[in-house]
């Protein structure tokens, strides 16, 4: 087992400062904030982005384009994979273990036990962090929602980015699509333009009125740009002109989408034009159809194409039945450890059609995972071949017996996608 460091052991302090994981209120962070004597008013300026799906990859996008331009970036971004400090990045760095730990425990001190989240505290350290060093911009994801996320505290943002929004998270934000996007329009700030990526009208709706009612400019995909492939190319236009770019180096058909957006992004803040080569060919974004090579567990079977993604709601679980309908033929099994909060048939339903084995297993350490045999039921429901294992190592090692040239994905959770990239280090 590895040693705890002192980031680790205040960490743990901080899942005890309240009661539930999630409670969705600002003014727990409202008060913690105004004892750090305010740091969300000293940032850089500040590019916020909501949404269901491809917040994460869009953020890596606009922070790829922005560093190809010369600029220094901040990142905030949640849940982390394999270490906590993949949350915060310093003008472009990983934040170091003495300046984690002095941000945290500076938080701690300030919050004197008074009831707060996990996910509240540590996002007032990052905001801390982010004051304390220079840098030309800060991106800061939404880690849940939006209008009642703890990041929603700067009160004039640059640029707030609402991605794709689709059904998740029901138990917080609400049972319809008009409820989650009112949530995900909640950053919405009063005459700051919003980019806004592909909607369902339902969604788009809500969006159009919170932005009306605000006075802020909306940029949204269909009406002030477009994005498509094109043999081949990216081919990306608004009423400045056309961008004619390779494919994003983030493989999937929805990476079209994610980098239209980005690329919105980049071209309000009048970046140059290598932000935009930079954006689509330099971003990296881990457990996103991250293609697994020369590690360990290739050992274990080392004439499958192995994969490892994290999407985990039905929207992801689409986008990713159509990269696997993209790939060259072959046999397709997946490894799939899911969450007992998410849906899990609408995750699997539309993978029905493309994989042809799932081995379930319970996600290692996570005490809200859903069993292996819970997770075999319900792809059986939608159509799946489906067998239980005790764990990664063991589902691989039947795989490569079985079908020894397959295709392997490993998904469901990022959770269990940052079990992954903690094994094979």
């Amino acid at each position: 087992m590895t040693a705890q460091t002192g980031s680790d052991v205040i960490l743990d302090r901080m899942m005890s400062l309240h009661p539930k994981v999630i409670d969705l209120t600002l003014d727990r962070v409202w008060t913690l904030l105004a004892a750090l004597d305010h740091p969300e008013r000293k940032l850089p300026p500040v590019i916020h982005i909501a949404g269901t799906n491809g917040k994460g990859s869009t953020q890596a996008m606009i922070r790829a384009g922005l560093e190809a331009a010369g600029k220094s970036v901040h990142a905030y971004t949640s849940p982390h994979l394999a270490r906590f400090h993949e949350r915060i990045r310093l003008a472009g760095e990983l934040i170091t273990e003495a300046h984690l730990t002095e941000v945290l425990d500076e938080c701690y001190r300030a919050n004197d036990g008074a009831n707060i989240t996990y996910f509240e505290i540590t996002t007032c350290a990052a905001l801390l962090a982010f004051a304390r060093t220079q840098a030309d911009y800060t991106l800061l994801e939404v880690g849940l929602g939006g209008r009642l996320d703890a990041t929603n505290v700067i009160d004039t943002p640059a640029l707030t980015v609402i991605t794709p929004v689709s059904m998740d998270h029901e138990g917080f934000l609400g049972d319809t699509l008009a409820k989650i996007a009112g949530e995900k329009a909640g950053i919405i700030k009063r005459g700051v333009p919003c980019v806004v990526g592909p909607q369902d009208d339902e969604a788009m709706e809500v969006i159009e009125a919170q932005a009306a009612r605000l006075g802020a400019p909306l940029l949204a995909y269909g009406q002030h740009w477009h994005v498509s492939e094109e043999r081949g190319r990216l081919v990306y236009q608004d009423e400045t002109g056309l961008l004619d770019l390779d494919l994003p180096n983030l493989p999937g058909q929805h990476q079209i989408q994610n980098a239209g957006a980005a690329l919105a992004a980049l071209r309000h803040l009048n970046m140059p034009e290598a932000s935009f080569d930079g954006a689509v060919q330099d971003a990296y974004w881990p457990a996103r159809m991250q293609h697994l090579k020369g590690t360990p567990l290739n050992d274990l079977a080392p004439k499958a194409d192995l994969w490892l993604d994290g999407g985990h709601n039905p929207a992801a679980g689409e986008a990713l039945a159509l990269h696997l309908r993209s790939l060259p033929k072959r046999p397709t099994y997946m490894i799939c450890g899911m969450l007992n909060t998410k849906d899990v048939r609408g995750y699997l339903r539309p993978l029905a059609g493309v994989a042809d084995h799932l081995t379930a297993i319970s996600i290692p350490g996570e005490p809200n995972t859903l069993s292996a045999d819970d997770t075999a039921q319900a792809a059986r429901d939608v159509g799946l071949t489906a067998q239980e294992a005790q764990n990664v190592e063991e589902a691989l090692g039947w795989i490569a017996e079985t079908d020894p040239q397959a295709r392997v994905l490993i998904c469901g959770s990022l959770y269990l996608a940052g079990h992954v990239l903690r094994m094979i280090g």
